[in-house]
């Protein structure tokens, strides 16, 4: 199949990169020149670079699948709406980055009156995806979906070598896969947004633990009762048969084994967005949902003053999404997990 991809950043590319690895064409566009030139030299395969959304739309056949790969907010609305009025009846637009789920159904409406597909693809595998996988949670028309599949196949992780899970038998086999159709437009966006409220509460939790146990050797403490713990080896013993282990445990892992102090970082935690749109969606439910909110607003906190453990969930994003710290306030939703 042929997918055109705009956005080439530190997902989007990579994006291009693994669905021409399994054989798919890409015509690629982002505002940086250099980004298109690099998917174009890209070893994968032979990807076409474009000059504008006009240049991309032309270079695709007919019905053309664009998947949309930018920041939530306004950019992201522009180019949804020009591409809205340069594309055609049968045409589809996939929208793969962190955006509000009414979002998606807004546009899902606007974009059905001129005969367009819209799905929303919950994208989970940051900068680790062209080699793992992405997890992706689409939602939107079934047909459409099922058009796409080749390409959600190829992005998607597959089963690997991970247990299958008894009493499946009979469920939608991509679901194990890695990708699922969560619904109809905004599903998909929706359980990727209470992913990501679930990581603040994982991340938040392992924080907390290292920095209670590097905690245990304060001259504050008992002599008796002081413990110099080194805490890269418990994140390494933890991954192998730990009841907590987890990817976010490796990425930890990882993070202290190159610092173990963790000086580069001042434990200012940006949120993407996602975490409070979970909560307020809690709110709008009536769903108690204590050590989310208690992880965000602990990520605002840390903007003030920062422990250790605020310098080990900077780690982390880092570690799985490539987020480097900022002494800006973040009120728009990133690529964060992605």
């Amino acid at each position: 199949m042929q997918l055109g991809i705009i956005g080439l950043g530190r997902m989007g590319a990579n994006i291009g990169r693994r669905v021409m690895k399994a054989g798919h064409s890409v015509v690629g566009y982002d505002a940086s020149a250099d980004a298109v030139k690099a998917l174009e030299g890209a070893p994968e395969g032979q990807a076409k670079g474009a000059a504008s959304l006009e240049d991309l739309v032309r270079k695709l056949d007919a019905p053309r699948a664009v998947w949309v790969m930018l920041p939530a907010g306004r950019i992201t609305e522009d180019t949804i709406v020009a591409l809205g009025k340069l594309l055609d009846k049968g045409d589809c637009i996939i929208d793969g980055g962190n955006t509000f789920f009414k979002d998606d159904v807004r546009r899902a409406h606007m974009l059905h009156a001129r005969g367009i597909a819209y799905l929303d693809v919950g994208t989970s595998g940051g900068v680790w995806g062209l080699d793992r996988g992405y997890c992706m949670m689409i939602g939107g028309e079934k047909a459409a979906v099922d058009r796409l599949d080749p390409i959600c196949k190829a992005l998607a992780p597959g089963a690997g070598s991970i247990a299958k899970t008894p009493n499946r038998e009979g469920a939608d086999p991509r679901v194990a896969e890695g990708y699922m159709h969560a619904g109809p437009a905004g599903a998909g966006h929706f359980v990727k947004m209470v992913h990501n409220g679930i990581e603040y509460g994982l991340m938040q939790a392992y924080a907390e633990g290292f920095d209670i146990m590097r905690g245990r050797n304060s001259d504050k403490l008992p002599e008796d009762e002081r413990f110099d713990i080194n805490i890269a080896d418990v994140a390494e013993v933890w991954r192998r048969g730990s009841v907590v282990a987890s990817w976010l445990l490796d990425l930890t892992a990882i993070a202290l084994a190159k610092s173990g102090n963790l000086e580069e970082f001042s434990g200012k935690v940006d949120d993407s967005g996602e975490g409070r749109w979970t909560v307020q969606a809690a709110v709008d439910e009536a769903v108690a949902a204590p050590v989310i909110t208690a992880a965000l607003y602990a990520r605002f906190r840390s903007r003030i003053e920062n422990s250790f453990g605020e310098k080990l969930l900077s780690a982390m994003r880092k570690e799985f999404g490539g987020h480097i710290e900022s002494t800006i306030p973040v009120h728009k939703a990133k690529d964060d997990d992605q």
